[in-house]
């Protein structure tokens, strides 16, 4: 299945619960969704497990700098996501802040994929491709 967001805004936030925890934090699989700007094009996954650990991931809406990414996910990704219809994903990719706007990059091999029919997500890594880990934003600008 092809997923392709467009604007996705958020009001208050979402409550989402990760299929699968994120790499490196096990037990960590329930997160808020926020968005940080009226565009619907930055966001925060925090973490709600209530533990000493505290994740926070920036997100963003990847049609905002990669206006054809549109990535293909395995039977397996739409089937733990609960996916029946493309138009029920919401699609991120996951920022590296860098020391100034030129400096971030996002990661186009591993995009957070929401369900927002259930609230369901899962940090997928697409397979049969040679999408960077690190795409600059600066050059997809």
């Amino acid at each position: 299945m092809s997923v392709m967001t467009e604007e996705t805004t958020l009001t208050g936030g979402r409550a989402v619960q990760l299929v699968h925890p994120l790499p490196g934090l096990p037990g960590v699989t329930r997160y808020r969704l926020r968005g940080l700007d009226e565009a619907g094009v930055l966001f925060t996954l925090d973490s709600e497990e209530g533990e000493a650990v505290e994740v926070s991931l920036l997100l963003a809406a990847p049609w905002a700098f990669f206006p054809d990414y549109a990535p293909v996910l395995s039977d397996e990704d739409v089937d733990l996501l609960g996916l029946s219809r493309a138009e029920d994903a919401l699609l991120f990719v996951v920022l590296t802040a860098g020391e100034t706007a030129a400096g971030s990059t996002a990661n186009l091999l591993a995009p957070v994929v929401v369900n927002q029919v259930d609230d369901r997500a899962v940090q997928v890594l697409l397979t049969g491709t040679e999408l960077p880990v690190r795409a600059p934003l600066a050059a997809a600008a």
